[in-house]
């Protein structure tokens, strides 16, 4: 009788589940980036599956971490990252317009990428101390309000507005699921709805304003502020159910679609694999979302359960604004596509929540054993 293959137990405990998905993903991710490069392999594609590779070892590195360490942490790195805003405020890098980048020699590192999984951490980390009858208090959201408040504006001076709202989000995310009461949701939605207008006037950029009104109107400048999402939905519905073929995109090979490997990576890859290569990705971040939950609902504790939910929110939003971004459901705010789209920053941030979830998930195995 054969023996059945056996794993070395700390490769068994990894959850292929979901890891097996997102490799196919990835390896999917780097065929449409070297089609988006004419062809050529060298110019994204091998970048991008070095940068999963190193980002999967530092994903493996933080699933190992004690609870502990991960908790007693929490307000030092996000102090941390706070710093490292204020570093490009005075020597960031200027690209496109934006001050958002730190030049470190053999890294380029856009510091708010890094916020976004940092302020789930802290918030998870805050409410976890927090005793349940304070939290329908008014005083409960004073604390968490400032963590989110100074970064977002931080941001928001780059000026990036993708990144601040990512930022929001997630830390809103784990507000709902700490217990704050729905009213006060409300009232920030009423006034989220008062604000608008002030902050579309007074705090965005003229490009940033011309994005909502072309989100809202693109066929009124179909050659100018509308070229980007006119182009894109051309490319998703010129594919058709299966696609043109791979390499035979015309919307990218011509130059007609902008940033093909980057922001609109799902327009470049629906033009060439159709509505089947569509469904494929939306399976495989199905499959990644309903590992993150299912981690969040098993969580042995108030702490593990707001960042594993706080962490899946996170991916969450880069994948809904992306995809709705590039179907013209959405303004333009530069969120690129997890796992898919070039660019170290953004498989960074989301191998962290990866990484952070496997952790969370271990946590919850080795719950009640002396070293938990």
């Amino acid at each position: 009788m054969r023996r059945g293959l056996t794993l070395p137990a700390p490769l068994a405990e990894l959850p292929w589940i979901m890891l097996g998905p997102l490799t196919l993903l990835v390896l999917f991710g780097a065929a449409v980036l070297q089609s988006a490069a004419g062809g050529d392999f060298s110019t994204y594609a091998a970048s991008h599956l070095i940068r999963f590779g190193v980002f999967l070892a530092m994903a493996l590195v933080i699933s190992r971490m004690p609870r502990k360490l991960v908790m007693d942490g929490a307000f030092l790195a996000y102090g941390g990252v706070l710093l490292l805003l204020v570093a490009v405020e005075v020597m960031g890098q200027v690209g496109g317009g934006s001050q958002r980048w730190l030049e470190l020699g053999f890294l380029r590192l856009q510091p708010s990428e890094l916020m976004k999984p940092t302020i789930v951490l802290v918030l998870a980390s805050y409410f976890h101390t927090m005793p349940i009858g304070m939290i329908a208090h008014s005083r409960a959201l004073v604390v968490p309000l400032g963590l989110m408040l100074v970064p977002m504006a931080m941001v928001l001076l780059q000026p990036d507005l993708g990144t601040a709202l990512a930022i929001g989000f997630g830390g809103a995310v784990v507000l709902f699921l700490a217990g704050i009461p729905l009213r006060w949701f409300a009232g920030g939605a009423i006034a989220a709805a008062i604000a608008a207008p002030l902050a579309y006037f007074f705090a965005l950029q003229d490009y940033q304003q011309r994005r909502v009104t072309t989100f809202l109107d693109p066929e009124s400048d179909p050659l100018g502020s509308g070229y980007h999402i006119t182009q894109s939905k051309i490319a998703i519905g010129s594919g058709g159910i299966s696609g043109k073929g791979f390499g035979e995109g015309s919307q990218s090979h011509l130059d007609y679609l902008p940033e093909p490997h980057t922001d609109f990576v799902f327009a470049t890859m629906a033009e060439e694999w159709g509505l089947l290569g569509g469904l494929f990705v939306l399976l495989v971040f199905g499959i990644v979302l309903r590992w993150g939950l299912t981690v969040a609902r098993n969580a042995p504790d108030r702490f593990s359960r707001l960042l594993a939910g706080g962490m899946t929110a996170t991916i969450f939003f880069y994948v809904a604004v992306n995809l709705m971004m590039v179907m013209g459901l959405a303004p333009v705010v530069g969120i690129p596509l997890p796992f898919m789209s070039h660019g170290g920053s953004s498989m960074m941030t989301n191998m962290i929540c990866i990484g952070t979830l496997m952790m969370v998930e271990r946590w919850t195995r080795a719950a009640g054993t002396p070293d938990y």
